[in-house]
């Protein structure tokens, strides 16, 4: 039997409650506007930092008696963390906590999510302390090339957290339990053969201790990829046609290697992000008051990379989205392909739309979807569908 992808697109999309698109639209339209606000947070922050002297007066008496370039690297990056955190610390509440809680989107009481938080800044304290001590080596040693290299060190360590994070980092934050046996596991595990994923490690894990987005994921590198479904997407009724198709999505993701693509395109973007600092530090070294900063190799100018960096990261917000949403089109594709559920997938899509409205204008995805719309996803299935015959009953929209 044929079918009208428009008229069932159109029938999918009935599905959403005037109340609920009105609330979705909302969030999704706020969210733009914390790209600017973020932005100039991160500016106010940087030069706040710079005001109090704290950065260069730990660099002086560090240097005293002698050149440290290492320990200062190390004792200034950590303090400009420390100091960062604190001071951006109630936008992220804002922005990370309040604005979920009203929008319905988490029910994680403030203590736990600031639990989390110190969690997080504990890691990145000692991830980026590292990272920093590298890149003021790179910068020291090799002049005017330093933005290449330090591309090249944004790539490996953006390639070891890939590694690192299912196995040590993400087990901290949540629980993650084996899958249990059942029709369920049995679909995801015929899945997992088909399209050459390693199907030995699927797990259910409590993401609505943190939100109530429905969601899956399959991470790791090089055969250690573990297949991850929220308890949110069970929570919110999920049959097997939508675990089929959300996680056929997220395996198109481990086949196709789209984490190494996204760290190759990482690797020419911070190229591109160094070298514009590289040129236009001395001019926001001016703009920012900092006097009592050195050159660029000096460790206590790291305010300035980061209110240059943050501007950069704005510019480049529509740029960095596109090359996502590419990538989660071929995985959508994959999904169609090797679980052949159109429905399953529009249906789990749907359930997306309280968080990302699911229409905007072709302009507004463009410039800030970083996911293809829901209604351009669900078009997409739907013309699948109308081209392939189902392998099981269809799931149909119900308004």
């Amino acid at each position: 039997m044929s079918i009208d992808p428009a008229a069932e697109t159109a029938r999918w999309l009935a599905t959403i409650s005037p109340e609920d698109l009105e609330r979705a639209v909302a969030y999704t339209r706020g969210g733009h506007w914390l790209l600017l606000w973020g932005a100039v947070v991160s500016i106010v922050v940087a030069w706040i930092i710079i005001r109090t002297g704290v950065l260069s007066g730990i660099r002086d008496r560090l240097e005293r008696r002698r050149k440290r370039p290492k320990l200062v690297s190390l004792v200034v990056g950590v303090t400009w963390v420390l100091m960062d955190f604190v001071l951006t610390l109630p936008w992220a509440i804002y922005q990370g906590w309040w604005r979920e809680t009203q929008y319905g989107l988490t029910e994680q009481p403030l203590a736990g999510w600031l639990t989390e938080a110190l969690m997080d800044a504990a890691i990145t304290v000692v991830f980026l302390g590292l990272l920093i001590v590298g890149l003021y080596a790179i910068i020291r040693h090799a002049r005017r090339l330093w933005w290449a290299w330090g591309a090249g060190l944004t790539a490996v360590a953006v390639v070891f957290m890939l590694i690192v994070s299912p196995i040590f980092i993400e087990p901290l934050f949540n629980d993650y339990t084996p899958a249990p046996d059942g029709p369920m596991r049995d679909a995801v595990v015929e899945l997992a053969h088909a399209t050459g994923t390693p199907d030995d490690k699927i797990y259910i894990y409590n993401g609505s201790k943190q939100s109530d987005r429905y969601t899956a994921n399959v991470s790791g590198l090089f055969g250690s990829a573990r297949v991850a479904m929220s308890d949110v997407m069970f929570a919110k009724g999920a049959d097997l046609a939508e675990v089929r198709g959300v996680v056929g999505h997220e395996m198109g993701h481990y086949v196709h290697m789209h984490s190494l693509w996204m760290t190759g395109i990482m690797i020419l973007l911070a190229g591109l992000a160094f070298w514009l600092i590289d040129r236009l530090f001395p001019l926001a070294k001016r703009l920012l008051g900092a006097n009592r900063e050195g050159d660029i190799s000096d460790p206590a100018g790291l305010p300035v990379l980061a209110a240059i960096g943050a501007v950069i990261g704005l510019l480049l917000t529509p740029v960095t989205n596109t090359m996502i949403r590419l990538i989660e089109t071929d995985a959508d594709q994959f999904s169609l392909v090797h679980a052949n559920e159109p429905d399953g997938l529009s249906k789990a899509l749907i359930k997306t739309a309280e968080y990302r409205a699911p229409s905007p204008s072709a302009i507004e995805e463009i410039l800030f979807y970083d996911h293809p719309s829901v209604e351009n996803r669900i078009r997409m299935a739907m013309e699948w569908k109308a081209t392939h015959p189902a392998g099981a009953p269809a799931a149909r929209p119900t308004p």
